[in-house]
């Protein structure tokens, strides 16, 4: 008699073993070009990862594209040793990122590896990934403020928890100094820093100096340095959100700081080209465009059940342009952005943050009528006062032609200490509306002796 319920189980191994083999099997490398492979003889799926012998060892890449024959592999690190016709062979399973709550406090690179010298990490076996979008039905409003530390912040465009921010600066004007600052004073329950392009000099003074012990306690710090392949490059952003999201899944509330958006952009911009894809937008392929949301739109508040990730993404904006094309596309995208100014960087007003180019779309929906109407009339008076700056200077204005003009001019100096913040000082949100509410007085009181005389 046969055994039906056996027949099929061999059955179906047969048809696994059929099916693994159909799509994953060993090739050999026929071209380098540039920073990419060539192979034939590869059948395995985009995103599928290969060993590639070289005369050190076993290099893993990861399959990018095909074209009829070819398949395209990026290698995660450098191609020393690479040899004409070396065999290519596709991995069975994807190597998995070590999630679980022994991460906080580590340095890993862009696929999970530990760079601190610390030792492995050990992995939650009960975590599993889940690479779906979160049904935007699904998730949580915004409704409720953010805690950043930094009072220009808390005060003139306030975060709410889960929302996702756009840094907007050129170099040397503050960015990390100023995520620094975020990751010490937030009330946020874990801090994940995705360092991604940045100068290797950068990373550990960012993390000894900048972060402190402190900080890096409740940190997460993902590096992924500018001579890492861009293959690592573009790992290391979505490791970093991928991190944030299983914190976000065990019911956290999360603070992730990517710096920088713009070297995720340039790395898939290398990968797509390399591959042969067209340049559309000033040298940008348009995969790079579809990208960007994609990652973006994995941050933000959960559904039921599960925490938050609100999200600042720095944007390098080349030469100071704001209609930079990742800068107007990630604006686009963002609910909000800050810009850190040069001329403000340059006088030694620190933070850097412009006020009126900046805004946060959310602030409506987590600050009360109060504190909008406070943040919206002080920044008409420094609004007024950059308007008539060149002529106050010069001393083509006087005084008593304008009352609101010599309200900004008394107010000014209360206004730029108010912006100002020491990098170590930390200035919790109350204590911020509290100061912004003297401001708003002092204001008043000006007014009131204006008209009496």
């Amino acid at each position: 008699m046969v055994d039906i319920s056996r027949l099929n189980e061999r059955l179906n191994n047969c048809q696994n073993f059929v099916h693994s083999h159909k799509v994953s099997v060993a090739g050999r490398l026929v071209r380098v070009v540039g920073l990419t492979l060539e192979a034939v003889g590869v059948k395995a799926a985009v995103g599928s990862q290969c060993l590639v012998e070289t005369a050190q060892g076993d290099l893993i890449a990861e399959i990018v594209g095909f074209s009829k024959e070819i398949t395209f592999l990026m290698p995660e690190q450098s191609l020393q040793g690479v040899l004409p016709g070396a065999r290519v062979v596709p991995l069975a399973t994807k190597a998995r990122l070590p999630f679980s709550m022994d991460l906080l406090g580590r340095v890993v690179d862009g696929v999970g590896n530990p760079l601190d010298g610390k030792g492995p990490i050990k992995s939650s076996d009960n975590y599993q990934v889940n690479n779906k979008p979160i049904n935007p039905l699904s998730r949580r409003a915004i409704t409720e403020p953010l805690d950043v530390g930094v009072r220009a912040i808390n005060s003139f465009l306030t975060v709410g928890i889960g929302q996702r921010m756009g840094l907007f600066a050129g170099s040397g004007v503050g960015k990390s100094v100023l995520l620094g600052m975020m990751t010490r004073g937030t009330t946020a329950d874990v801090i994940v820093v995705g360092l991604i392009g940045e100068r290797g000099r950068e990373v550990k003074e960012f993390i000894e100096e900048i972060l402190g012990e402190e900080g890096r306690a409740r940190s997460v710090v993902v590096a992924a340095p500018a001579d890492n392949s861009p293959l690592m490059r573009l790992k290391g952003c979505e490791t970093s959100v991928q991190i944030a999201e299983y914190f976000r899944d065990q019911g956290l509330n999360v603070l992730l700081l990517v710096d920088s958006l713009t070297r995720y952009a340039q790395a898939q911009r290398e990968i797509a080209l390399a591959v042969g894809e067209p340049p559309a937008t000033k040298g940008y392929p348009p995969s790079v465009f579809s990208k960007l949301p994609q990652l973006v739109e994995r941050a933000g508040n959960g559904g039921e059940g599960q925490g938050s990730i609100t999200a600042f993404f720095t944007v390098l904006t080349e030469g100071d342009d704001l209609q930079d094309p990742i800068a107007d596309a990630s604006r686009a995208i963002l609910d909000g952005h800050i810009v850190l100014s040069r001329s403000l960087a340059d006088s030694g007003h620190y933070p850097a943050v412009d006020i009126e180019g900046s805004i946060s779309r959310v602030m409506p929906m987590v600050t009360s009528e109060e504190h909008q109407q406070l943040a919206r009339q002080l920044k008409q008076v420094y609004s007024l006062y950059e308007q008539n700056k060149d002529l106050i200077s010069i001393g083509a204005y006087s005084r008593g032609n304008d009352p609101r003009i010599d309200q900004s001019i008394d107010l000014m100096p209360v206004i730029k200490f108010f912006l100002q913040q020491k990098m170590l000082e930390v200035i919790p949100y109350d204590q911020s509306l509290t100061q912004l509410q003297e401001i708003f007085s002092a204001a008043q009181a000006h007014a009131q002796s204006a008209q009496g005389q």
